[in-house]
Formats: C-alpha cells, sequence, structure tokens
C-alpha cells in the first residue's frame, strides 16, 4: 500500500516538477458512479488491527496485526493473506483453512476490524502542507485539501486531479474543479477517497 501510495505521489511531483499544467481532456467522469468505499464492506490493509473470534474456541481467537506484508498469523493456522481482502473473503478463508484441522461445524468465526490504519492518501502540488495523510473515517476531495491547509495562492483550483489506482500500476485522472464543488454548483465531484488516492493541485 505504501508503494503504490509514493509511486502515485511521485507522478504528482513530476507533473508539478515539469513546471506546467497537467494536460488533460476536461471530459468529467460519471461521478455519480466513481466508488464510494463508503457503500461497500470495508477493504482490510496494512496496518490495520483485526480481532479474530471462534466460538467456543478461544485458543484460536485472537487479536492480528496486519503486517507490511498483508499477512497475519493464526494459531494452527499459521499466515493468513488479508490485506487486499473484506472481512467476510477473510472469515470464509480462515473458516476453509480450519475446517482441515477442526471438523466442527459449529466452530462459528467472526472476523472484526478494531483499528483501522491502513486509509492513507496524498495530496500533493499547491497546497500549503503536501504529505502522506492517514485517516480512521472516510474523507472527501474537499475534506483532504482542507487536512492539507488548503490550496495556497499558486493554485489552479479548477484543474485539480484526482489520481486514483484502478488496477496496480494502472492509474487514472479523475478532473476536478475546486470551485465548483465550494460554490455547490457541482457538488457531486466532491468524490470520497480511496486508499491509496493522490489529490494533485497544479
Amino acid at each position: 500500500m505504501r508503494g503504490a501510495l509514493l509511486t502515485a505521489a511521485g507522478l504528482a511531483l513530476a507533473v508539478l516538477s515539469a513546471g506546467c499544467s497537467p494536460t488533460y481532456i476536461y471530459n468529467p467522469a460519471n461521478y455519480a458512479k466513481e466508488y464510494d468505499p463508503r457503500k461497500h464492506e470495508y477493504v482490510i490493509g496494512v496496518g490495520d488491527q483485526l480481532r479474530i473470534n471462534v466460538w467456543r474456541m478461544g485458543d484460536l481467537s485472537s487479536d492480528a496485526l496486519v503486517r507490511a506484508d498483508g499477512v497475519i498469523t493464526m494459531p494452527l493456522i499459521g499466515d493468513v493473506q488479508v490485506a487486499g481482502k473484506t472481512p467476510t473473503q477473510v472469515r470464509e478463508d480462515l473458516k476453509r483453512r480450519l475446517s482441515e484441522f477442526v471438523k466442527d461445524e459449529t466452530a462459528v468465526i467472526t472476523v472484526a476490524v478494531t483499528g483501522i490504519n491502513s486509509y492513507r492518501f496524498v495530496v500533493s502540488g499547491n497546497v500549503a502542507r503536501a504529505g502522506i495523510y492517514a485517516s480512521n473515517y472516510f474523507v472527501s476531495v474537499s475534506e483532504a485539501l482542507a487536512l492539507a491547509g488548503g490550496p495556497n495562492q499558486f493554485a489552479s483550483t479548477d484543474q485539480i486531479l484526482l489520481i486514483r489506482m484502478d488496477s496496480p500500476g494502472k492509474f487514472r485522472h479523475i478532473p476536478i474543479n475546486y470551485d465548483d464543488i465550494a460554490s455547490r454548483k457541482r457538488p457531486e465531484q466532491d468524490l470520497v477517497l480511496k486508499a491509496g488516492d493522490t489529490v494533485f493541485v497544479p
């Protein structure tokens, strides 16, 4: 996750260092169809804290921190890849893995995210405090800019880019007109950020 963040930040900074505004066709995305993490099950990431409970089997229940490699270690089961998966998906993985050792169909497994530490995003370019930010709640574009101290006097606030990685190594530029957000002319552009997004202010 951190590597993806740094890659996105590097792309944004490269555009800035070129000394000109980014060139792109202002063909607004269908903002209403953009991914909104609030409407989907949480995706576990590196640094998140999990509570895994196996009913009536306290020795198999544990708290687990998602390591930098996206893995947790469970009693009896061993290492389990969890980063990039939802709690439901992890629960099914654990159920399958546990069935190899425990032949008890009443062994109900629950997976709860007790600490959110992987929700990070980058704000770069002409803002007061560019950098990598973390939050334990979902943040919109305008909220991310506020956390970064807002656009500075050199900012082109009508040409902001939301740089989003749709798949590993493939980034998409979503045009954001902050002026239209602030005036409530186009509030739908105030998208909620996904972990790993970059807000670049030229």
